[in-house]
């Protein structure tokens, strides 16, 4: 059964905190459970007007356009789509590259964008910063997102579609099942397509050849790169 329209979850927060990993692992989950999904990158790093701490205004305006327009394009092509960043956060790194104004006025546009997301996972940096190459490692740079985060988002993201989760617990073997569930839950639609069977009940037939045997002391997870995440 296809859905009646497409459900959002966004991965949100600052750099560095494994964003991006707790996206690829979700929407593997929703995949294993039959729904198409797309996955809307973090554009940040295709900015040609500059990141980190030394960016403009004008610089994440572009980002916060760019975002949008992502997300624009690939909402029509699946069931779930699933985004590393939304324009919450972007909207923080905003913010403070304008000193706190909104030289912009786009505050109202991030306010009503935000009501498309039915589910907001809220990554909390308990990790330290690792060099990629890409992103900064200054402390100090990420306090300040999360402080305008902390500020702006509960205006814009009710607590019953809020999830916040320490960026620590993104690792292998996280279950993400449950998380998916209650994307489903949100917008009144079941989880597994026609034919599917929730992690545990799968691997109970493959090791009994029959529904209903053992299951699996652990559900089947995607493998985590977290070395390798930047976000």
């Amino acid at each position: 059964m296809t859905w009646t329209r497409c459900a959002k979850i966004a991965f949100i927060g600052s750099h560095g905190i494994r964003k991006t990993t707790a996206a690829h692992a979700f929407a593997g989950t929703v995949q294993r459970a039959g729904r198409p999904v797309e996955f809307a990158r973090e554009v940040v790093r295709d900015n040609p007007l500059g990141i980190n701490e030394s960016a403009t205004g004008e610089a994440q305006l572009w980002v916060l356009m760019s975002q949008i327009r992502q997300e624009l394009q690939l909402a029509p092509k699946a069931q779930i789509l699933v985004t590393d960043r939304s324009v919450m956060d972007n909207h923080a790194y905003y913010l403070r590259a304008c000193d706190g104004q909104d030289r912009f006025a786009v505050t109202p546009l991030v306010t009503a964008w935000a009501a498309t997301y039915d589910l907001v996972v809220r990554l909390l940096p308990d990790v330290p910063l690792r060099p990629d190459g890409t992103r900064s490692t200054a402390d100090a740079f990420r306090d300040e997102v999360e402080a305008i985060l902390d500020a702006t988002l509960p205006a814009m993201v009710p607590a019953t579609r809020l999830v916040a989760m320490p960026a620590s617990e993104v690792r292998d073997g996280t279950d993400w099942w449950p998380l998916a569930e209650r994307l489903a839950a949100q917008i009144g639609e079941p989880l597994g397509a026609p034919g599917t069977l929730p992690p545990r009940a799968r691997g109970a037939v493959r090791r009994t050849g029959r529904p209903g045997g053992p299951a699996p002391s652990k559900a089947p997870q995607l493998a985590l790169d977290l070395d390798g995440d930047a976000s």
